[in-house]
């Protein structure tokens, strides 16, 4: 889900909260990541809430847990079935490609915003 520009911090913890009660958990890293990106650009930027960073840390985890149950189903299916096993590869390859993409997400806000959050703080 595309997050709408013009979305204040409170909006964005607002519908990350409502995601995670959606058990939307991508939805909830897309709205935290936009809460990151928004108060790191803003000269009012602050530190995370406990509340945010543990919102933030649950869902990327239920996101990753997803995908690595995901990847797991298909390596044990890939042994079972000979005759599709370059169809089963294929589709753990775009498992792989979505769990790098999350880490890499989650890197990057941990790099660029929330280490440089805590600098400016400290």
């Amino acid at each position: 889900m595309a997050v709408p520009e013009n979305v204040s911090r409170y909006e964005c913890f607002y519908m990350a909260k409502l995601a995670q009660q959606a058990n939307r958990f991508k939805d909830t890293v897309n709205f935290m990541e936009k809460l990151i990106i928004g108060s790191t650009s803003s000269s009012s930027g602050s530190e995370l809430t406990i509340e945010e960073r543990n919102l933030l840390s649950t869902a990327t985890k239920k996101v990753i847990d997803s995908l690595r149950a995901a990847w797991q189903a298909l390596s044990s299916t890939e042994q079972n079935h000979n005759n599709h096993v370059a169809l089963v590869t294929d589709y753990k390859s775009k498992i792989e490609s979505e769990l790098s993409h999350i880490y890499n997400r989650v890197l990057n806000l941990l790099e660029k915003h929330l280490l440089v959050m805590g600098a400016h703080v400290a």
